[in-house]
């Protein structure tokens, strides 16, 4: 065939009608051809015999070959999953449109089952070696352990705070037979036969994601950083009410810093902020930020202010970014602190106590104001928009807003226990 696309083959047949491709299939079940639109020049369509009829998609190439969200390296991989999906979905339409109605999932027996074995065999395995640790990625069950029975291991532990955190799904490709942890059925296809969650490693159906609820526990082993990761994501992971970076610095930035003056407004050096940042996604908890490593207490108070910028979802979220703008904005003292106090309601429960203890903090700031000279108004210009941003990235929207953020923060520091 002249003019064939250098990425397809010989299944290619050149600009032919719906009919034309439909003779040639022959009646024959999984034959398929790609051929160019008579309409649309550079357009093409893949036609391909199912079902007793001809079934045509419109085909594109980005690199790989896709008709939907898979992509594909070649054709033929693009029609053998088309293949299995077509009959599993003929075949068993039925079955699937019951696969949700009776999950695995929210069987307590269930879990509690999978627990107790992987129990057994963690006994079983520090019997056999007491030498191998149990945290050890590549001897361990532990890493066998799917994220179901986590889930179920770390809901019935009583320390682990229990703030609602949703799944964070992605399209997965699955190396051989894998099965979906909420319906328990197999999931069939060549690849991205489903999604998992990156944060807690959850497998399941894309259709089944729809069904699981919010209790997403997120694994350490998965969360690599700790700046720039989700503030919900962070505690759950790291089994705290708080992120620690907001503990660990108040607790050294109180301990030797309140009576600095310019506290908060004073810079510290860039690349030692950067240190410090690293310091915490390398090391976590264990980071070193004493006063022998960083005596400028402006370096602490900078990776503080560094970690509430870099956070993907602000503590004052983009959902309740505009209610607390409109509660700035009423004159009535009285109504303005409601207002405010009913979308503080709204936050996320890990956003919340975040905020509530910083805004504790910055109050003890202001206590010192004759030695720091910070009041409630200036820490309120310094972590306004640190704290605060709309969810578009508009510089006017984002200059027009600046007075009403400023006022926000100096209205829940100075409201601090009325408010909290």
């Amino acid at each position: 065939v002249e003019n064939r696309p250098k990425y397809y083959g010989r299944e290619f047949h050149g600009i032919i009608s719906r009919e034309q491709a439909d003779e040639l299939l022959g009646g024959v079940e999984g034959a398929y051809i790609l051929r160019e639109s008579q309409r649309q020049p550079g357009c093409y369509t893949l036609a391909l015999r199912f079902g007793n009829q001809t079934l045509n998609y419109r085909l594109f190439h980005d690199g790989k070959h896709f008709v939907g969200e898979k992509r594909f390296e070649s054709i033929h991989d693009l029609v053998t999953d088309g293949l299995i999906t077509l009959y599993i979905e003929t075949k068993a339409a039925e079955y699937i449109s019951k696969m949700t109605t009776n999950p695995i999932y929210e069987h307590i027996g269930y879990a509690t089952l999978l627990r107790e074995k992987v129990s057994r065999r963690l006994s079983r395995s520090k019997n056999e070696s007491r030498k191998t640790s149990v945290t050890n990625e590549e001897h361990t069950p532990v890493e066998k352990i799917s994220s179901l029975v986590r889930r179920a291991a770390l809901t019935h532990n009583d320390n682990h705070f229990n703030y609602e955190k949703t799944h964070n799904f992605k399209v997965h490709t699955f190396r051989g037979p894998h099965w979906c942890e909420y319906c328990a059925n197999f999931m069939w296809g060549l690849i991205a036969q489903g999604v998992r969650c990156s944060d807690c490693g959850l497998n399941v159906h894309k259709q089944c994601s729809k069904h699981v609820p919010n209790d997403c526990q997120p694994d350490l082993k998965r969360i690599k950083k700790v700046y720039c990761c989700d503030l919900t994501t962070l505690v759950k992971a790291h089994n705290t009410q708080r992120p620690m970076v907001v503990d660990i610095c108040i607790r050294e930035i109180e301990a030797r810093g309140l009576k600095s003056e310019g506290l908060y407004r004073v810079s510290g050096f860039t690349e030692h902020i950067e240190d410090v940042k690293m310091a915490f996604d390398r090391d976590g908890e264990k980071a070193d930020i004493s006063a022998n490593i960083y005596p400028d207490i402006n370096i602490i108070t900078g990776a503080l202010k560094l970690y509430f910028r870099d956070l993907p979802i602000p503590v004052i979220t983009y959902d309740t970014y505009s209610k607390f703008i409109e509660a700035a904005k009423i004159s009535n003292a009285d109504e303005r602190l409601e207002a405010v106090h009913e979308v503080l309601m709204l936050l996320p429960p890990a956003h919340y106590e975040t905020l509530r203890y910083l805004m504790i903090h910055l109050k003890k700031v202001t206590m010192n104001e004759k030695d720091n000279f910070m009041n409630a108004e200036n820490l309120g210009i310094v972590f306004g928009p640190t704290l605060m941003r709309p969810a578009e990235d508009s510089t006017l929207t984002t200059l027009h807003d600046m007075r009403y953020q400023k006022l926000i923060v100096q209205i829940l520091i100075e409201n601090e226990d009325v408010l909290f």
